[in-house]
């Protein structure tokens, strides 16, 4: 059975564009195949949740090998967009000190929907617990009304160290 929604994706304005792509490349640092989200659509800082989309293009690099054919998104990259969602909010709303929020880890996820070239994912995410060693962030995926997967998502501020 599906988890309660955190937010009903059909209530939110996805051409109300809060934060763009140049913007989240002002807080996230992903760059090239990795960056994972397209826009933020809304940002609740009282009741810490969020929602964004990734665009979803035929050129994407997993395409041609990810069941050739029939090019599903590999649920991986759906967690890291949920991710960078996250990373967001968490840096953007000043709830962690690092220069970026590292992947931590996943529990209770399930896919439970495709997601295809064309597509526009939806996400949503709330924070559970904001810590300064660790966010934990209940996220959803939608295509249309369809939830596609869910998870929790672990983050551990990361700060980058000089080489020697």
């Amino acid at each position: 059975m599906p988890p309660v929604l955190h937010l009903d994706p059909s209530q939110l304005d996805l051409s109300r564009v809060l934060v763009d792509r140049e913007a989240i490349r002002r807080v996230n640092p992903q760059r090239f195949e990795m960056e994972q989200l397209t826009a933020i659509v809304h940002l609740d800082s009282e009741h810490h949740v969020i929602a964004g989309y990734k665009d979803v293009r035929d050129d994407e690099f997993w395409v041609r090998g990810h069941m050739p054919e029939y090019p599903l998104m590999p649920g991986v990259l759906m967690c890291e967009a949920a991710a960078q969602l996250c990373s967001y909010y968490t840096f953007s709303q000043g709830l962690c000190r690092g220069d970026f929020i590292g992947f931590g880890g996943m529990e209770d996820v399930r896919f439970r929907g495709v997601v295809r070239p064309g597509d526009r994912l939806v996400l949503i995410g709330k924070a559970m617990r904001i810590h300064r060693r660790q966010t934990i962030f209940d996220v959803q995926g939608f295509v249309g009304s369809t939830m596609v997967f869910h998870a929790n998502i672990h983050g551990v501020p990361m700060t980058r160290k000089e080489e020697a």
